[in-house]
């Protein structure tokens, strides 16, 4: 049995899916917190479970029975630490032989805010008496794809990543990296640095200007100034202070790998930054 937390999120939806054609539906069960945004997995004959981070009980419930879980990250940016921590203790209960969970580029040494709540939960599964698996995820494409109507509408890309490089890869090209490890034997143990094509700023907003037929340029600011921008455009400030942060980080070559480890998984190219443009877009 392999159980996926977050299953209706936007990369579990993927992971769920990609599963689904590798491994019978009665072996998979998904984590989720309410049920009922589930049924169409349910209706595929997957086993939906309700359990919480906040409610180990429940967790330790919906992990029983599981030959591994994939632990996707919460996106309680401020509570992840604790509430990841919750879940592998309550895997650990449930007698869990594996743990996957989805952390960040380079955590173990990036500066980031948004870093240092995984690198609490790495530290966590490394003192649990059981096998893991750490994917390390680059920043995903659609953190700009799925906002282009408002770049769009401002005409320009804002930003304070300077002309560092971004290692993204789309959440399918992750989630299929998760099925991998989860559906193949050989990986326990080991941590992997999954980085995409790599593009700075300048290259997204001229990849976006090309497919949308005008030009839509990228504009650098310091991160403050940057950050205010955030603000005044609706962001709440604790969201905006991380956002801004991490372009500091893309600035610093934070975001960037030259990994081959998500090829090596997924046995093919990641998917161009262009054709997720085009395909947001409806173009191409």
């Amino acid at each position: 049995m392999i159980a996926v937390t977050g299953a209706t999120g936007k990369l579990g939806t993927h992971v769920l899916s990609l599963l689904l054609e590798r491994v019978p539906a009665a072996q998979i069960r998904a984590v989720v917190r309410t049920p009922s945004k589930a049924a169409a997995w349910s209706a595929r004959g997957v086993e939906v479970v309700a359990a919480d981070y906040d409610d180990p009980e429940r967790l330790e419930a919906a992990f029983r029975g599981a030959d591994k879980v994939l632990l996707i990250s919460s996106s309680a940016v401020g509570q992840r630490a604790r509430q990841h921590r919750a879940a592998i203790d309550a895997a650990t209960r449930a007698g869990v032989p594996l743990l996957v969970y989805t952390s960040m580029l380079h955590a173990d040494t990036s500066h980031t805010l948004l870093a240092e709540e995984h690198r609490a939960t790495e530290a966590a599964l490394k003192e649990a008496p059981l096998s893991t698996i750490v994917l390390r995820n680059g920043w995903y494409v659609e953190n700009y794809t799925e906002n282009l109507g408002a770049n769009l509408g401002m005409g320009l890309f804002p930003g304070a990543a300077k002309d560092g490089r971004i290692a993204a890869a789309t959440r399918e090209d992750l989630a299929a990296a998760a099925v991998a490890v989860l559906t193949e034997e050989g990986h326990a143990g080991h941590t992997y640095e999954l980085a995409g094509p790599s593009f700075t700023m300048t290259e997204l907003a001229r990849t976006v200007s090309e497919v949308a037929g005008r030009s839509l340029p990228y504009v650098d600011m310091e991160e403050a100034a940057y950050r205010a921008a955030l603000v005044e455009a609706g962001v709440p400030a604790g969201m905006a202070h991380v956002l801004a942060d991490a372009d500091a980080a893309i600035a610093r070559g934070e975001l960037d790998a030259p990994s081959d480890d998500l090829v090596g998984l997924i046995g093919r190219a990641p998917t161009p930054l262009r054709a997720v443009v085009e395909a947001r877009l409806g173009h191409g």
